[in-house]
């Protein structure tokens, strides 16, 4: 078994570089989008090339962020009863999905998209519009992609088989998306609360009763500003 947490860890590096570094494909993306829109306004002319470059590097983005984004649990999810259960049986539920439906899905995938990519290769096959670019590239950022992922998905499965048999500590605790939705609006909130009232940045310690160490709630809001603007407007309504 510690044999597969090696092959798991190295696969884990190996996408989470390469997602991290694909964020910066959309801010390619974006600038080619923007000098595109900027030529064709200010020159009136366009390049099919340079609109198909834009596509190739928002797919590009896509795909390879694809494994990364299952690595970091982020994947979008219907929960009905998923959250509901006990972690052991949410182990149990990613063991069966990775071994009956993400693997043989990507593995599929892979399977047809081979053949698909030499064809295109082989025949230097190009885009149908004028002054478009080759094709096979595009082709292959898919299939590259679908790569990633089957290993992330072999990955997963590794880690969440060890934790089921004790050998690694499950640290992935599931939130479903309305906790996880209410977390994220309690903290916007406090936010801009603390924008409002100038709060420090930084200071979010807390006291056992939930406050911050100036006076703060655990909602964000320092209820002693709260009632003297109330004590104010009152004041300015007598």
């Amino acid at each position: 078994m510690n044999g597969l947490l090696t092959l798991s860890k190295g696969i884990d590096r190996v996408n989470s570089f390469i997602g991290r570094h694909a964020s910066w494909l959309i801010l390619l993306a974006v600038v080619l989008s923007a000098g595109n829109a900027i030529v064709r306004k200010v020159f009136n002319t366009s390049s099919n090339a340079m609109l198909e470059l834009q596509w190739y590097l928002y797919g590009a983005a896509f795909m390879a962020a694809a494994a990364y984004t299952l690595l970091q649990n982020e994947h979008i999810r219907i929960d009905i009863l998923y959250g509901r259960w006990s972690r052991r049986t949410q182990n149990w539920i990613d063991v069966f999905g990775g071994i009956f439906m993400l693997l043989p899905f990507t593995g599929l995938m892979i399977w047809f998209l081979v053949p698909w990519v030499q064809r295109s290769w082989r025949s230097g096959e190009v885009s149908m519009n004028s002054g478009g670019l080759i094709l096979w590239p595009a082709k292959l950022i898919l299939l590259v992609g679908f790569v990633l992922l089957f290993l992330q998905g072999i990955s997963e499965l590794i880690k969440k088989i060890a934790v089921l048999r004790g050998t690694i500590e499950d640290d992935g605790k599931f939130l479903s998306q309305h906790e996880a939705a209410e977390l994220e609006a309690q903290e916007m909130a406090r936010g801009i609360a603390r924008s409002i009232l100038g709060e420090a940045p930084g200071r979010n310690a807390t006291d056992p009763n939930g406050a911050d160490p100036d006076g703060v709630g655990p909602d964000g809001v320092d209820p002693n500003a709260l009632a003297q603007k109330d004590a104010d407007q009152k004041g300015g309504r007598k």
